[in-house]
Formats: structure tokens, sequence, C-alpha cells
């Protein structure tokens, strides 16, 4: 399948059952070439539950985070949203998170600890990016519309606190119906990461705070859990998300 001018063929390269602690999922890996003088291979997965030919399932976009994922660090919430995804579309038997390798927002694991070092000094994250000379988010989320293509679906409920991602799938063709926050609760580790990522990034949070930091935000949950099927005309345009109009569940 042609995916655009300057990517190669999208690949399915195998799918396996993937038992979890939320529920049944299928794994299935993609990849394909990208670039036109220095050829590479870009891959992803496509975690599945259930029938995704049903109207706008769930879905999130999640990039790969070694620290917050394997290593447990509360520098991010990288890792409880990832289970707050995989929760909520377990919880509603339908939905696939696609999971990319885009480490540190596609500047990779040993820059994005440079940058840590750099915000331990007392920079935030993008003055940390811009320090070692990269923008402040390398990723690109056309290898996702590829894959909901490749997989048959067109419409979406989107995981994301990210209006950028709204926006790249709108490009790609995919309808955003709406983007449905995904928001843990923040930790006194993350708090100045994600404020930084809400007034420099135009992330929409509320960065509302638990009793047990680190566990997820009660209203975000609920909002997820609380979408009906019955709503969606409600679409969420990209450009409403930037002007903040986004559909208040």
């Amino acid at each position: 399948m042609k995916v655009a001018p300057q990517s190669g063929i999208l690949w399915r390269v195998a799918t396996a059952r993937l038992p979890t602690k939320w529920g049944m999922f299928h794994a299935t890996g993609f990849q394909r070439e990208v670039g036109n003088l220095i050829p590479r291979v870009e891959t992803a997965l496509a975690i599945v539950a259930g029938d995704l030919s049903r109207d706008a399932p769930l879905a999130r976009i999640h990039s790969q985070c070694f620290t917050g994922e394997a290593l447990g660090s509360l520098r991010c919430d990288c890792s409880d949203q990832l289970a707050m995804a995989m929760q909520a579309i377990a919880h509603e038997g339908s939905g696939l998170v696609i999971y990319e390798y885009q480490e540190g927002r596609g500047i990779g694991l040993m820059a994005k600890l440079k940058a840590y070092e750099l915000q331990d000094a007392g920079i935030d994250t993008i003055e940390a990016n811009h320090a070692l000379g990269f923008k402040a988010d390398y990723r690109d989320f056309s290898l996702s519309a590829a894959i909901l293509r490749d997989l048959g679906v067109t419409r979406v409920r989107l995981l994301t606190n990210n209006p950028r991602k709204v926006r790249a799938l709108a490009d790609a063709g995919i309808a955003v119906v709406v983007r449905l926050p995904c928001e843990p609760a923040p930790t006194p580790y993350s708090l100045a990461y994600l404020r930084t990522k809400r007034e420099r990034m135009g992330h929409a949070l509320s960065l509302r705070r638990s009793d047990n930091a680190g566990s997820f935000a009660s209203g975000a949950t609920s909002h997820i859990f609380g979408w009906r099927r019955a709503d969606h005309t409600r679409a969420v345009t990209a450009e409403r998300c930037d002007r903040g109009g986004d559909v208040q569940l």
C-alpha cells in the first residue's frame, strides 16, 4: 500500500495474541522504508482489541518512553497515559494503541538523558532541546495514519492531550470525531514538565492533582468511560482544538 510520496510500502510483519493485565489484545508489527538519499526503516505496533469496524473506535497514538514505561520514572506522564488508554480500550471492548518508536519526542534516549541533565540545571524541556540543537518535537505521525488506513479505520475517538496529533490525522484524512483527554494526575516530579507542555506546546492539560500522586486523574477517566456513541455527531476539528474548542464531556 502506497502511503506517501517519500515513503515506501507499508508491510504487516506479524500478528500475535497479547494477553495483558487489562484484557486480550492482538499486536501487529508494521514497517516501511522512508527517506530518499539515506533510506531507513521505521516500525510501529498496532495493539488492537475487539472489532475496529465499529464506527470511530477509541485510539491512541503513543510514543515510546523507556524511562517511564520500563524504569518507572515519574518525570513524565507517559507510562500512566499508556495504561489509561489500554484500560479504556479494554473497558469498551474495542480500540487500538499505535505504539511508535519516537523516544524523547523523536530525539532518542541518549539525547533525552542529556536534555534531562539540562533540565536538572533549571531550564525547561523545550529550552533543553534547543540547547542541544534540536527542535522541541521531531515526531512525525504519518506512519500512524498509514497504519489506521491499512486497518480500515477512517474515524477515531482520539485519546490525547496533544492537538498536533489531531491535526496530523486530519491532514492525513483520518476524521477525529472527538478528542478525549488522557491525563493522569501530575506528580511533584512531572508538574513543571507538564506545565511547559501546556503553556508552550499547547497541550490541553488541567494539571489537577490527586491524593495519590501518579494515579489517574478521576475526571479524565470518567470522560473516557462516559462517552456515548450517540454523540458522534459532535465532531471535533483540528481548528477547534487550536482555538481551545474541544468537546466538553
